[in-house]
């Protein structure tokens, strides 16, 4: 599958599989091209970096659009953009539905992404149209994107109580792994994480993927296997998980 990734400052993982590393919070979206279906893995951090994801998907892709969309984890860096994508079915961890539908929950993502540094209107508009998840994934779930299987697994509760990865086997399987892995700083905990539980999460994050596998963390740079296992054990001491 020949797309020219670095033309549009996407970084290529495999075969029809690539990420962005998206400015402001070095948030990455992950894109799974099919014969079929074209799959995006989170969508940015206003409806504007949405729009912009969306135009240059089409760029990548000969004019195709997104077809589905999986949202890794409910945090305004991660969602914010998915308006932007109309007709796509979305897909979260169970809950998640629940809760980017309630106006309390979506009003805490307004002010959070505020507090961040993004714009009041923009946090706003794209708090306004928030879009909760049609499917939610209780275990795993695959999708065919034609000529080729993703797997999303809900493999928390971690980082958050909502923590959706995606899985794409090939020559070597591509992880992407949402804010339980993060590089390009040490893991956020937040209020809504679940840290007792986080160490089990990327315990199942290796078992989906294997040694071999690239991991893709919510933020910084493509990572193996020795730097997950090696963040879960930072994690259990961080908050004295046997």
């Amino acid at each position: 599958m020949d797309i020219d990734w670095e033309a549009y400052g996407w970084e290529r993982l495999a075969d029809g599989v690539g990420r962005r590393r998206l400015p402001g919070w070095d948030a990455t979206v992950g894109l799974v091209v099919g014969t079929k279906a074209v799959l995006l893995y989170d969508t940015g951090s206003t409806l504007a970096e949405g729009a912009e994801l969306r135009a240059q998907i089409a760029a990548l892709t000969d004019g195709r659009r997104v077809t589905h969309i999986a949202l890794s984890h409910p945090h305004f860096d991660h969602v914010f953009g998915t308006a932007a994508f109309a007709g796509a079915e979305v897909f979260g961890a169970v809950g998640v539905d629940e809760l980017l539908g309630r106006a309390r929950d979506r009003e805490d993502l307004r002010r959070d992404a505020m507090v961040q540094g993004v714009d009041e209107r923009a946090a706003t508009e794209a708090a306004d149209v928030l879009v909760a998840p049609r499917h939610v994934v209780s275990g795993e779930w695959t999708l065919d994107l034609g000529g080729r299987q993703v797997l999303l697994a809900n493999v928390g509760p971690g980082h958050t109580g909502h923590d959706l990865a995606l899985c794409v086997p090939g020559e070597r399987e591509v992880v992407f792994c949402g804010d339980l892995v993060e590089e390009s700083g040490e893991p956020q905990a937040g209020p809504d994480a679940i840290p007792s539980r986080w160490p089990d999460a990327l315990d199942r994050l290796l078992s989906l993927g294997g040694e071999e596998a690239l991991y893709v963390p919510g933020h910084g740079a493509v990572v193996d296997a020795t730097f997950v296992r090696r963040q879960r054990e930072e994690l259990a001491r961080r908050f004295s998980v046997a």
